[in-house]
């Protein structure tokens, strides 16, 4: 049993290693990396989902820390977004608790959000640098977008608040499109900023809520963050070397089929 246990450990350790390099080496989002292979490991999918939560909020806080030194997070964006995600979050968690009850009365809806996401994202990646192309006008902003700008964004992090709650993924890739659209002149890297800063405390938050729900296995968490913490580090040196514009695309391709899988299977 002990050896068997030993077995695991280091197997979730490799795993996080793994998803910890692909999230450093292409910039995708971990969650639409680590939900669907705690599935693949057999976990049920509300405990893959609480526990990537956590382990979202933890690895991405390095990265808050980092922009913020560098000055590249725009921190109005974030209570913005905030001001919807974040009572959202709570919101859709008091609905898992006090109208679903038992995890196995609300695992479809997880599974079935989750395949909807992965689409979504998949479809972020690979239309990201087309959507850069058409949205970078330089009077945009002072269209009728400029004028509603605050309560988009607001309604937006609302979205963002349900489906991250959910599914664990849209607080990357997802929520980096969302800015990109709503805030064209915002040049890349204060939108990484922007929308890691907004990431870590609605991921954190919407753990916790799992965490209540008893979704958040910990043995698996630490085992994820030993693996992932040091390769995401690696990966992101190696970036600088590997063409994203073919990693990305197969990744995306990747995500799209078990989306699809999940969605309407």
């Amino acid at each position: 049993m002990e050896l068997l246990a030993l077995s695991d450990l280091i197997t979730y350790i490799l795993a996080g290693a793994g998803v910890g390099f692909a999230v450093g080496l292409t910039g995708v989002g971990g969650g639409s990396l680590m939900t669907p292979l705690l599935i693949l490991f057999n976990f049920p999918t509300h405990i893959a989902i609480g526990t990537d939560l956590i382990y979202a909020a933890v690895t991405k806080s390095s990265g808050v820390f980092a922009h913020a030194k560098q000055a590249t997070i725009n921190w109005e964006i974030v209570f913005r977004l905030s001001s919807g995600s974040i009572p959202a979050s709570l919101v859709t968690v008091y609905l898992l608790k006090n109208h679903f009850g038992a995890p196995e009365a609300y695992q479809h809806i997880l599974l079935s959000t989750l395949g909807v996401m992965l689409i979504i994202t998949a479809l972020v990646i690979i239309l990201k640098p087309k959507m850069q192309r058409s949205f970078n006008m330089t009077n945009i902003e002072h269209s009728r977008l400029k004028r509603h700008q605050g309560k988009l964004t607001t309604l937006m992090g609302i979205f963002l608040g349900v489906c991250v709650t959910l599914t664990s993924v849209g607080a990357g890739a997802f929520g980096a499109a969302i800015l990109m659209l709503l805030y064209p002149r915002l040049n890349s890297v204060t939108i990484i900023g922007t929308d890691i800063a907004h990431a870590v405390p609605l991921t954190l938050i919407a753990g916790l809520g799992h965490m209540q729900l008893g979704n958040v296995d910990f043995s698996l968490l630490c085992s994820l963050l030993i693996g992932s913490i040091p390769a995401i580090h690696f990966g992101s040196k190696l970036s600088k070397k590997v063409p994203n514009k073919f990693l990305q695309p197969i990744l995306a391709s990747i995500l799209f089929f078990i989306g699809v899988k999940y969605a309407f299977f």
